[in-house]
């Protein structure tokens, strides 16, 4: 995986902040549900980049900035599926930023040992 720390462009929210961790390239499909007037919502799509703290992914459908949902996913280098809560942070088109919610240790565990193998791999 590559690091996208500092690209502009389509790697980056209109208004992009300096980010607390770096992100990486990764191509990994993402389960998406949200519940929405009374019924969960399922979409699905790719990622974009991981960090720590978030992801970016290009779904099947729309979220609105502020919404939150359930991503599930399966990181490089991992055999488990990866599900957890995450905030909408902006969303242009299809793709959309998630701000990941209250992580488990187990599960910050996962996404750090497997963003730390991509850095070294890189």
């Amino acid at each position: 995986m590559k690091r996208t720390d500092g690209i502009t462009g389509l790697n980056a929210p209109a208004s992009r902040e300096a980010r607390r961790y770096p992100r990486y390239n990764v191509n990994m499909r993402v389960a998406v549900q949200v519940f929405r007037d009374g019924v969960v919502e399922s979409l699905w799509g790719r990622s974009n980049e991981v960090g720590q703290d978030g992801m970016s992914a290009t779904l099947t459908g729309e979220l609105q900035p502020g919404e939150v949902a359930t991503l599930e996913f399966t990181l490089p280098a991992t055999v488990i599926a990866t599900k957890l809560r995450a905030v909408v942070r902006y969303r242009s088109g299809f793709r959309h930023g998630f701000e990941f919610l209250t992580l488990a240790e187990g599960q910050r565990e996962t996404i750090q040992r497997a963003l730390q193998i991509a850095e070294e791999e890189a």
